[in-house]
């Protein structure tokens, strides 16, 4: 029997020989092939990571798939964004992508799209149930291989940015996918590019691959200071989140990266409307507004943001975690890659150092991302309870994504998270003194609940 608790809110995921092996991709792969066939949809796109189990998971997927009577392109070892762009070129019904993402080396699981949408939340539960009831439909699907996307992926983005001048840039592709794209596409557009662990390696034997995370920059820091680069770009694991260190090694959290992309959209699109999550700083959303866009505040997670922006016809949007979504002059799926190269186009046109993008702005004090353990029957429940009691204390709560509280000079946030068992917080304010009063209040009333 499959784990029902593998199909997260995004995606499915979990752990190797345990939660996923050969069988339980053989029905996974039947299970979304039977989703798809009853949508009358058939041609799917496969495509998988570098981690160790995923060449044989691959295999047994496809098999399921075939089965059912779909027809499968497989693309082979890639980036996420390579999957993506393979469904827009090759106009596929559906995509699967072998990947675990940023998680550690044990992990593995399935990222599965509808067209460019995800199929996730109820979506991806329906897949489910109809893996648990075990009607598959049948069929003698076809397979094909195509081993060219990854270079018509790099001639299109090759094609799509313009830098003014070269720019001198290290890469560290976390021994991830976006090591062998990323580094080539820069140097064709006259970049001077020194690359760190860009050889894709499914043990992430030099760091955890997630540069969302300060200690996993250490060595992309260090080598951006010792080369005198002018930046620094890290990716995932399955090069779908950015992470940008300055030219002192100083790195941007995610919502700063937004930010500088942010202002540099509004330039082209005057009065644009950006999306950005419930954990970005007030700096983003007041920033956005003082450079004449529109600011929405969403739910956090790729699928989600990508769903609504598809719904309200927006063009930009991005979150903390460092996934950023383009439609303008791109194809609006969350890719590092090509938001790398667009950061750098910035850079291009500059001569001002990285590190002074911001400067202007008011000093905030804030938190990184900080979880608290609880268990997912109850962590739902518990956010409700805190939300309830800041609302009845009469303060601003915004509940689109649990509870963020917003004070005349700061603001706290609490959600659960849709993919591990954990409580997600962060915490900002004017001072460091009064951000930590905000800390305080919020966790103790979350210790009330807990």
């Amino acid at each position: 029997m499959i784990n029902g608790a593998i199909f997260r809110q995004y995606d499915i995921r979990g752990v190797v020989d345990i939660d996923l092996t050969t069988d339980t991709l053989y029905e996974i792969g039947k299970g979304f092939g039977t989703y798809l066939r009853n949508l009358d949809k058939r041609t799917v796109v496969i495509g998988g990571d570098a981690r160790l189990s995923t060449p044989l998971f691959k295999e047994h997927f496809i098999r399921g798939l075939l089965e059912t009577g779909c027809d499968v392109t497989d693309i082979g070892i890639v980036a996420t964004p390579v999957l993506y762009f393979a469904i827009w070129k090759l106009n596929m019904d559906g995509g699967a992508m072998i990947t675990a993402s940023h998680n550690p080396s044990q992990y593995n699981g399935i990222k599965l799209n509808l067209g460019l949408s995800s199929v996730f939340a109820e979506e991806l539960q329906n897949v489910l149930k109809i893996i648990q009831k075990g009607h598959f439909a049948s069929g003698d699907g076809k397979l094909t291989t195509d081993d060219t996307l990854g270079d018509s992926y790099i001639d299109y983005i090759v094609q799509n940015i313009h830098l003014e001048r070269p720019v001198k840039v290290v890469v560290d592709g976390g021994n991830g996918m976006g090591g062998p794209c990323l580094p080539v596409i820069l140097r064709r557009l006259g970049c001077e590019v020194s690359e760190i662990f860009c050889d894709p390696d499914g043990n992430f034997p030099n760091h955890h691959p997630d540069p969302t995370i300060e200690k996993n920059n250490v060595f992309l820091a260090k080598e951006v200071v010792e080369k005198k680069a002018q930046l620094g770009i890290g990716l995932d694991g399955d090069a779908d989140r950015i992470g940008v260190v300055d030219e002192n090694g100083k790195m941007f959290f995610g919502d700063q990266i937004l930010n500088i992309l942010a202002r540099d959209f509004l330039k082209n699109n005057p009065g644009e409307t950006i999306i950005a999550d419930v954990k970005c700083s007030k700096n983003l959303f007041d920033d956005i507004r003082k450079h004449g866009g529109k600011a929405i505040m969403y739910k956090t997670g790729h699928a989600n943001i990508k769903n609504y922006m598809k719904e309200i016809g927006v063009k930009f949007a991005g979150e903390m975690s460092g996934h950023v979504f383009m439609a303008d002059r791109y194809l609006g799926f969350d890719d590092a890659i090509y938001v790398s190269c667009r950061f750098i186009e910035i850079v291009s046109h500059t001569e001002m150092p990285v590190s002074q993008y911001l400067a202007d702005q008011p000093k905030m004090f804030n938190t990184p991302e900080l979880h608290i353990n609880c268990a997912d029957n109850r962590k739902f429940d518990v956010v409700a309870k805190v939300c309830k009691s800041f609302k009845d204390d009469g303060l601003d709560v915004n509940d689109i994504d649990g509870a963020r509280i917003t004070f005349a000079d700061g603001w706290g946030l609490v959600r659960a998270s849709n993919t591990t068992p954990v409580l997600v917080t962060r915490f900002e304010a004017e001072t460091e003194t009064r951000m930590l009063e905000i800390q305080k209040l919020i966790q103790d009333r979350i210790n009330q609940y807990l």
